[in-house]
């Protein structure tokens, strides 16, 4: 198979269940996928910048997954006639309302990690905007007395 060659995504069927939380699971679930698209909440980001805040993950994988985020309709993907080859990737406005879960995800991850005594890389996470601050968005815990219960 020619990697150079696009192909054709069908859209996976969220059919087992019939739940609206497969639906979405389908389109962002595993590892990688809500990692990609946490960092690309910030704007446009070229292969290798994806690659290295993901450094665990292959470039053959993030490759995979950002194919699958683009046949989904969640990202798009900018080629720019130049040399050497310049692309970079962005979320769609579909992408984007992903944001409140995937900050969502953030908070209740960092309480987790928090709660099992995990040291957090937050270097690796994307700091929370001034507006999240200022609105007392989804980390709004400050300190451990406040936080809701992980059960």
């Amino acid at each position: 198979m020619n990697d150079s060659t696009p192909m054709k995504r069908t859209r996976r069927a969220a059919s087992k269940t019939g739940c609206a939380v497969e639906a979405t699971i389908s389109v962002i679930g595993g590892i990688w996928k809500p990692v990609i698209l946490f960092h690309l909440l910030d704007g446009k980001m070229r292969f290798n910048a994806i690659c290295r805040l993901t450094p665990a993950a292959t470039p053959r994988m993030i490759t995979l997954q950002l194919r699958e985020l683009e046949a989904d309709g969640i990202i798009s993907r900018t080629i720019y006639p130049e040399v050497p080859p310049k692309v970079e990737y962005e979320l769609t406005e579909l992408g984007f309302s992903l944001e409140p879960l995937l900050v969502s995800m953030c908070g209740w991850g960092e309480r987790l990690q928090a709660l099992h005594g995990i040291t957090c890389d937050t270097g690796n996470c994307r700091p929370r905007s001034q507006k999240e601050v200022l609105a007392g968005g989804p980390n709004r815990w400050t300190s451990a007395k406040d936080e809701p219960p992980l059960t």
